[in-house]
């Protein structure tokens, strides 16, 4: 849209008038949507190749795997009518989903496959009562289980602030993808493989029998042996939750834009002169030093809207950067640094670095830019820029901070014009009078307006250069009520002297900022030890008082939030499993694996070196879904042979045998799904990897603990809520 306006305009400008645009945030947009929609895509081709060893069945394979182009359809579709745009979040979530989606049709069309690999021996049995058996088999398991992962996102969509705006796409369009495969699972789904189906073996793939083959002995082993696969469980919970207190906490992981912003501040008395000479010297220093660098555009003091307001001491330069490929260091973090050497060259400023996107989004919620935002309220402007410069040099020290700075609210030129009005009054001038004559003489009086065409340029006078000049401004000549004139130096003292920048307040309170970075540590520490620091070496005069924010405060409201709402998504899990199996105790059973589940992720996150973000607690959340999944699908087959009278140690060996290849096939084709995503080096990557991290990790260790705890569990503790019945000599084993 503006770059057809631009295109548009084009044809009305001067010939020789040429329009640069620097910066263009559709380029980041389509960079960052071209990551996902390939890591989308890669996940398909590996999903399929999955389905295909798993099953050994091309046909079975592509009915699975008919799923994902019908659900993402239906997805679009939900999307239109929400409202929802194919960003970098939706489509994100979509990716995250891609392996969740086949988990239905997987349960459904391996019982189909299982069922009528087996019906030769039931030849009076038609094929569609075959395939309607075994979707009704699974159907109970299935749809509980797909519910249940779409529960656990719900607690996205009651995230507020910057983690609202991008998580709540991310929910919405995988309840949406995962509710789509539901149905899809459940009607076109066992329609299609019915025709698509053809003769079925009994033959296992190649894939299933070399799991059995460590399965069988691995499981029996455990049956007999108990007692140490409860002990590696419990110490690797134990484990986990060490690690757990080690892994720092931090709030979303740095977007790339592509694009540096830095932000330089001269002192306050500078003019626009000054500054501009700053400015050169500072970007050809750049353009010098730093040959990635492709272009520099800075803008200085702020326009009469006030939208954003900076000083003409202030100015953000944007810093346009070569393609990646023509860099002579490997990532922007070590760009960062180069440009920091080559700035150390240039002493007597304040600078910071930020990015486009994330300068507008720090500043429109918290009101000030960088990871860390201390604010100190008081009501003494003196007493607060003391207490500034004090607590940006404790914060300088604390390890890991980085551009730490403070706006200098002090030095900015003021003329101080003290009134005699014993002296006004006998001239017969009131000092209002005095007032508006100066007011005319410096600030200007509109004397009319030219038209020019369309345009009306209003016509301003006033006194040159009065401003900054006392003894010129102390001669001006007023004139009198009498007609007489006399110097204003015989009706006031004027006098240059030194007062603050600005007066910001907050909440009715004035107050002042140290802004901070954070650099090689997790947010959350670096935010402890600093708030240590400050509480031993500042000491806080009486009614002033400190607010810690930024990037920090969003942290703690997104993690507050998620403290509050999971534990309500995991109780209505736990009563959706009491309804599935009307058994409290099976249901404790598989709602356990959860807190197994969860070891995986952490040891993943540990080992990567992430940090626990927000992205990294939605991979746990959908970590908790596909664990209860698949401990669901288990235990219902448990009950299910069960039921026929079978002894409950052939129960747990048959039924985990039995349920091994779709619960190997859901795991793997969820954590599969999610590589490319691992792997993805694009704008967005940063952002999708920590979930990618945290449920690959995750679903290593829920797999091996359902596939061997589970059946332990279930043998010592499940019966006891089961009722069996002895079959009749007339009834039929249910396959």
């Amino acid at each position: 849209g503006v770059q057809q306006r631009l295109a548009d305009l084009k044809s009305s400008l001067p010939p020789d008038l040429k329009i640069n645009v620097f910066y263009n945030r559709a380029d980041l947009v389509n960079a960052a949507v071209h990551t996902v929609s390939k890591a989308l895509l890669e996940a398909v081709v590996l999903v399929l190749i999955l389905l295909i060893l798993f099953l050994g069945n091309v046909r079975a394979a592509i009915t699975v795997a008919l799923t994902l182009p019908m659900a993402a359809l239906i997805t679009f579709i939900l999307m239109k009518q929400f409202g929802m745009s194919a960003n970098l979040m939706s489509l994100g979530g979509l990716a995250i989903a891609i392996g969740m989606l086949v988990d239905a049709a997987v349960v459904v069309v391996e019982n189909m496959v299982a069922h009528l690999a087996q019906a030769h021996k039931y030849p009076h049995r038609p094929r569609l009562h075959l395939v309607y058996r075994s979707v009704v088999e699974v159907a109970a398991p299935v749809t509980s289980g797909i519910i249940i992962i779409m529960l656990v996102f719900l607690p996205l969509l009651s995230l507020q602030g910057l983690e609202g705006k991008l998580f709540s796409p991310v929910a919405l369009t995988i309840i949406f993808a995962l509710g789509a495969s539901l149905v899809l699972s459940l009607t076109l789904i066992p329609v299609v493989a019915s025709l698509l189906l053809g003769k079925v073996t009994d033959h296992e793939p190649w894939l299933v029998r070399q799991l059995h083959r460590i399965y069988v002995p691995s499981l029996n082993l455990a049956l007999r042996r108990p007692w140490p696969v409860f002990g590696i469980a419990l110490a690797g919970l134990i484990a986990a939750g060490v690690l757990y207190t080690q892994i720092g906490k931090t709030f979303m992981p740095s977007l790339d834009e592509g694009t540096l912003v830095m932000q330089v501040e001269n002192l306050p008395s500078t003019t626009l002169n000054g500054t501009i000479k700053l400015n050169t010297e500072v970007q050809q220093a750049l353009m010098k030093g730093v040959p990635e660098i492709a272009q520099i555009v800075a803008r200085s003091g702020s326009d009469e809207l006030g939208l954003d307001p900076m000083g003409l001491n202030d100015t953000d330069t944007f810093l346009v950067m070569k393609p990646q490929d023509q860099w002579s260091v490997l990532d922007m973090a070590a760009l960062r640094e180069k440009i920091r050497h080559v700035l150390m060259t240039l002493p007597g400023f304040n600078y910071s670095f930020t990015q486009p996107i994330e300068m507008r989004v720090s500043e429109m919620l918290t009101g000030s830019r960088g990871d860390l935002a201390i604010k100190i309220f008081g009501s003494d402007l003196t007493e607060l820029n003391t207490l500034t410069d004090h607590i940006k040099t404790v914060v300088s020290a604390v390890p890991g901070a980085q551009d730490v700075a403070t706006t200098d609210n002090e030095g900015l030129l003021y003329l101080n014009i003290k009134v005699n009005q014993a002296a006004v009054a006998r001239t017969g001038l009131s000092v209002s009078s005095l007032e508006d004559i100066l007011r005319a003489q410096i600030e200007g009086q509109l004397a009319g307006m030219v038209q020019e065409g369309a345009a009306r340029t209003p016509i301003l006078i006033r006194a040159d250069a009065l401003a900054n000049a006392p003894q010129k401004l102390s001669e001006l000549p007023i004139a009198l009520p009498d007609g007489s004139v006399q110097p204003l130096s015989n009706l006031a003292t004027v006098a240059r002297t030194t007062g603050p920048v600005f007066v910001t307040r907050e909440m009715g309170s004035r107050f002042a900022v140290v802004r901070a970075n954070v650099s090689g540590r997790a947010l959350t520490d670096f935010v402890a030890d600093a708030k240590t620091q400050v509480a031993q070496k500042v000491e806080l005069p009486i009614g002033y008082r400190l607010e810690w924010g930024g990037q920090f405060e969003n942290q703690q409201r997104a993690a507050a939030r998620l403290g509050l709402v999971v534990p309500i998504a995991l109780g209505l899990i736990f009563v959706l499993l009491f309804s599935t199996f009307n058994s409290l105790r099976q249901a404790l059973l598989v709602f356990a694996n959860i807190p197994f589940a969860l070891i995986g992720g952490v040891f993943a996150l540990y080992i990567s070196g992430e940090y626990l973000s927000v992205p990294a607690s939605v991979g746990f959340i959908a970590l908790l879904g596909i664990a209860v999944l698949n401990g669901l699908v288990l235990v219902t087959y448990f009950n299910q042979l069960a039921a026929q009278g079978m002894a409950i140690g052939e129960v747990v060996r048959q039924g985990a045998l039995r349920r091994l290849r779709p619960v190997m096939m859901t795991a793997s084709i969820a954590a599969l799904g999610l590589v490319p995503l691992l792997f993805a080096t694009g704008p967005g990557s940063e952002i999708q990897k920590p979930l990618a991290i945290v449920v690959i990790g995750g679903l290593i260790t829920s797999t091996l603990l359902t596939l061997i705890l589970l059946p332990i569990l279930y043998q010592r503790f499940g019966q006891k809520a089961l009722k069996p019945t002895p079959p009749t000599p007339s009834a039929e084993p249910l396959l």
